[in-house]
């Protein structure tokens, strides 16, 4: 395994990385059908279902760092943001008795739509 110091960002579900002396990424992670492990007190790692046997490791200042970004990546997939829709537009539709997405033409029917079909 070959140790690169690399500054990382992480916009929506892409993880980019880049030299430390340059200002375009060198390359990017999509976060998607991946693992997120924590390894050591301050190293986290990804690793995907597709390449199980190949996993980026991550080092961070500390384990509070690490903490931080081992849940924002865990929140990054498109995966995680749709459970987090179907909860919240649940919830708000038991509140209120309307369906918050109707508004914007996404129905019952829509794609992301979990649990048993109305009849």
């Amino acid at each position: 395994a070959v140790l690169k110091k690399r500054l990382v960002k992480l916009v929506v579900n892409f993880l980019f990385y880049f030299r430390t002396d340059e200002a375009e990424p060198i390359g990017a992670l999509l976060l998607e059908h991946c693992k997120i492990t924590k390894e050591e007190e301050n190293v986290f790692s990804i690793s995907f279902i597709e390449e199980p046997e190949r996993k980026y490791c991550f080092e961070c200042a500390s384990e509070e760092q690490c903490q931080e970004w081992i849940e924002a990546l865990k929140r990054a997939s498109y995966e995680f943001m749709r459970r987090s829709l179907i909860f919240y537009r649940n919830e708000i539709q038991k509140m209120t008795g309307k369906d918050p997405l109707e508004q914007f033409g996404i129905s019952e029917e829509a794609r992301f739509q979990l649990g048993t079909p109305k009849q």
